[in-house]
């Protein structure tokens, strides 16, 4: 057995797992055999685009027509065309970030970093292309469609091709509210010169969608995760969907590709309508083992599940096929429903000559003030000066004609970022991307603890009392080490105040096993309980997500004990912003992966600390495993070594206060 490791997730994790590497892949099952199949990922949807276009079809009955039609000119250019000679077509983007959260204004360098990951894997250039099958790289192909961010707006004049906008809406779905104004999104390009990219929070788990040719004009384009935004150089935080290729697959739907197992039919009747496809039972999920058959593929080489228009993780996503690339092609062909892409300008900068400015640089930082500098840009009258703290939604401007410009009344300890636009006598050049520095200063906060790097340095904190510490550089990590004492064996860690994305991992004695983590989003406050039945030792691990740390700002660490249990129900105070468990809101029990091989995670709610009975029967019945394990009060996330299993089904149980929980899993070899 695997030693066994048990996590509460706040509420907060539950409605937005960014940050938890699960694969929340599952199959549901009811004892009598009926068996109905609810795959995801880390408790994402992946894409939403079919059930986007049964909610387009019923506002527009007159879709299906022209998307017939868009078929018919397709199979027409398929025949005439069997071996195409394609020049490449390079299509201008527009980005709409709309962001609830400064997390969720995702900055230019990743939306930069997406465009070039697009661009990789349309050309076949993506660095992990070597990872095609050898059976299936003789099918792999160059799509010739390239991106650029559009660096002309409709109106003619420069831009970056990132448009900015705040919202309140926390989270959005697949019902296109993203892409109007009005309900709190951003009206589209014209669409028959853009791709529009929708970057926000989607609900619900899911990841993406988009429109397929021959919809609205006004809702053409893709809509996306933001933190799936990223590439492979330069990943988002979404994982294992955080390497771009959600939008490749979405892009890969908006040319006119359907999923690779087809989504018109069910067994091995749907079709994708490419000839170089294998037929595909359904979807895949993870990482699978090459080769893989199913009941349509049923011999070597098996399924393209490296294929983008498949449901694999980021990383084991690497080909289109000339088939899927003759399709697109066909888009910008005589006839075609996007060869208004081919005349648009959006990729040619207004005027040539108003060059954006470069070389910029920071200098002079103090507690309130800062110096901006760029390089002097050809054909300048003047230049306009933008910055704000980062992340916010308000711009601070001013013109100069110097190549230099001063800033006062900032606030000490804060980050900011700032731009510079070109004006010329034709006009404007586009904003710079963002350059970023921080303030000096800032309010003094006291670290007594370092260094506490590691467990064996762990520091001891003062109990029921709040103390403060500093996560800086990124690499640093903070430990601490506390010992509760009869009757008071109860804990609570609230660690509050935090000035960037923190998280904290309670351990057992041994400082390697997990008791409990808190992984909440953003700044807010992380909170772990663990209601233990006698005295202990144990470790307290507190870090910055993906390197995120403060220089100059404490956070606040409280340790509580008590002879009550820290109860789930809101009968004690809560922190400010902490997220109590919603045990609503969880299946109560879930497997994963599933198919699993070597490991089985198994995820499930206890009502209170105690002991539960784990065992796996095989299909008749027989107990090929077994192990009692301790739980704690909230959710438990336990690993189980199946190495030893062999290939086939299997019904996992769990006897925990009173109550028996079922459910069935795979084991593939």
């Amino acid at each position: 057995m695997q030693p066994d490791f048990i996590r509460v997730i706040s509420a907060n994790k539950l409605s937005n797992m960014r940050k938890n590497a699960f694969t929340l892949a599952f199959i549901a099952v009811a004892l009598l055999g009926i068996s109905v199949t609810l795959n995801a990922q880390q408790g994402y949807k992946h894409c939403s685009t079919m059930e986007h276009l049964s909610y387009l079809q019923q506002q527009d009955p007159d879709l299906i027509n022209r998307m017939n039609a868009i078929e018919q000119q397709t199979a027409t250019y398929l025949q005439n065309h069997p071996n195409p000679s394609r020049s490449v077509v390079t299509i201008p983007v527009v980005v709409h970030v709309l962001y609830n959260t400064s997390a969720q204004n995702i900055s230019d360098a990743l939306i930069q970093a997406q465009i070039n990951q697009l661009n990789l894997d349309y050309a076949r250039l993506n660095s992990d292309a070597s990872s095609t099958p050898a059976a299936f790289a003789s099918a792999a192909a160059n799509t010739n469609v390239q991106f650029c961010l559009a660096q002309r707006d409709p109106n003619g004049n420069a831009t970056n091709g990132i448009v900015r906008k705040s919202t309140t809406t926390t989270s959005f779905s697949d019902n296109d509210r993203v892409k109007s104004s009005s309900t709190g999104g951003d009206n589209a390009w014209p669409a028959a010169s853009y791709l529009n990219i929708w970057a926000c929070n989607l609900g619900g788990g899911l990841l993406g969608y988009a429109q397929f040719p021959g919809g609205s004009a006004s809702t053409d384009g893709v809509v996306v995760l933001y933190s799936s935004v990223g590439s492979i150089a330069t990943p988002g935080t979404a994982t294992p969907y955080n390497f771009g290729r959600t939008a490749t697959h979405e892009v890969g739907h908006w040319l006119n590709l359907r999923h690779i197992w087809g989504d018109d039919g069910t067994g091995c009747t749907g079709s994708d309508l490419v000839g170089d496809t294998p037929n595909q039972a359904g979807e895949n999920y993870g990482c699978p083992t090459y080769p893989l058959t199913d009941g349509c593929t049923a011999t070597s080489p098996g399924v393209m599940f490296m294929n983008y228009m498949d449901y694999t993780d980021d990383g084991c996503m690497n080909m289109f096929t000339a088939g899927q690339a003759s399709r697109m092609n066909a888009l910008f062909a005589s006839g075609g429903s996007r060869t208004g892409l081919l005349a648009s300008l959006g990729c040619t900068p207004p005027s040539a000559a108003c060059s954006a400015p470069a070389a910029l640089s920071t200098t002079a930082i103090t507690n309130t003030s800062a110096t901006f500098n760029w390089a002097a840009a050809t054909g300048a009258l003047s230049y306009n000066v933008q910055y704000r703290v980062a992340g916010s939604a308000t711009w601070t401007s001013a013109n100069t004609t110097a190549t230099t410009y001063g800033v006062g009344g900032l606030t000490a300890g804060t980050g900011y970022e700032w731009q510079v636009q070109t004006v010329c006598s034709g006009g404007s050049s586009a904003f710079t991307l963002s350059s970023s520095f921080t303030t000096t200063g800032g309010t003094a906060c006291t670290d007594a603890f370092e260094s506490n790097n590691s467990s064996g340095t762990a520091k001891t904190p003062a109990l029921n009392t709040t103390v403060t510490g500093l996560i800086t550089p990124s690499t640093d990590v903070d430990w601490f080490k506390f010992t509760t004492t009869s009757p008071n064996t109860k804990v609570r860690v609230d660690l509050t105040n935090l000035p960037a994305d923190y998280d904290m991992i309670l351990y057992k004695s041994n400082a390697t096993s997990k008791l409990v983590t808190s992984a909440s989003g953003g700044t807010t406050a992380e909170v772990v309980k663990y209601n233990a039945t006698s005295a202990a030792t144990y470790y307290l691990k507190v870090y910055g997500y993906n390197g995120a740390n403060s220089a100059s700002q404490c956070y606040s660490l409280k340790v509580a004990t008590s002879s009550a249990n820290f109860r789930e129900t809101g009968e004690e105070n809560n922190v400010a912003g902490e997220k109590e468990i919603a045990l609503e809101q969880v299946a109560v029990l879930k497997l994963f992966p599933n198919p699993a091989q070597d490991n089985l995670n198994v995820e499930f709610i206890s009502e209170t600390n105690s002991q539960a009975h784990m065992a796996v029967f095989d299909m008749t019945g027989r107990k090929v495993l077994s192990a009692d394990k301790e739980t704690s009060e909230g959710m438990n996330l336990l690993n189980f070594n199946t190495s030893n299993l062999t290939k086939g089904n299997y019904i996992f149980e769990v006897q925990s206060n009173g109550e028996v929980m079922r459910q069935r899993f795979v084991i593939v070899r």
